[in-house]
């Protein structure tokens, strides 16, 4: 997963066209928007998309769960579950797969809680409220470690990205304001 300042496992730049092998250059199609990668040969655009990614946070008996990640970016730092959404997959589905993926935990998703997206980051995320419906937490894939947190004892300083902390905020805001006073 790539962060929202935008690092990754490192730069991928694209250098040919998908359709005809051609090379590929940074043009101006239109003047209000980015530079786009086009073929010298054919002039097929090739758009670099968002990657769309899922989450959900929830609270067990008034704790939120927070993942340890395991894997790079920001291995070591605090997430809640969430991953990529497979091609063909609703967000929805996705949201629901990558808890139990990472938590070993069923969740009902409640409502959305928001949708989350930074300049120069390639992914948009979308994190649901969410309540237990069963499992038991322990840490899955792409984790070495779950834990619960009172609102007061949330890791801000250890947590993986800005995401994480906007929509912690707003969760703690919208779910457990009583908790934090």
């Amino acid at each position: 997963m790539t962060s929202e300042k935008g690092h990754s496992h490192g730069p991928i730049e694209y250098r040919f066209c998908p359709r005809c092998g051609g090379n590929l250059e940074r043009r101006k199609i239109k003047a209000i928007e980015p530079e786009r990668l086009v073929c010298e040969k054919c002039s097929f655009i090739f758009y670099l998309d968002p990657k769309v990614v899922a989450g959900t946070i929830f609270a067990i008996e008034k704790r939120v769960v927070l993942l340890r990640r395991g894997v790079e970016p920001a291995m070591g730092r605090w997430v809640f579950p969430g991953g990529y959404v497979d091609r063909g997959e609703s967000v929805w589905d996705a949201a629901i797969r990558e808890t139990e993926e990472e938590s070993n935990l069923n969740v009902r998703l409640r409502s959305l809680l928001g949708v989350y997206s930074y300049p120069r980051s390639p992914n948009v995320i979308v994190v649901y409220a969410a309540e237990v419906v069963g499992g038991e937490l322990k840490a899955g894939d792409e984790s070495v470690e779950a834990k619960t947190f009172a609102p007061s004892q949330i890791p801000w300083e250890e947590l993986a990205f800005q995401s994480t902390r906007d929509a912690l905020k707003d969760f703690l805001r919208l779910y457990l304001q009583p908790e934090m006073e």
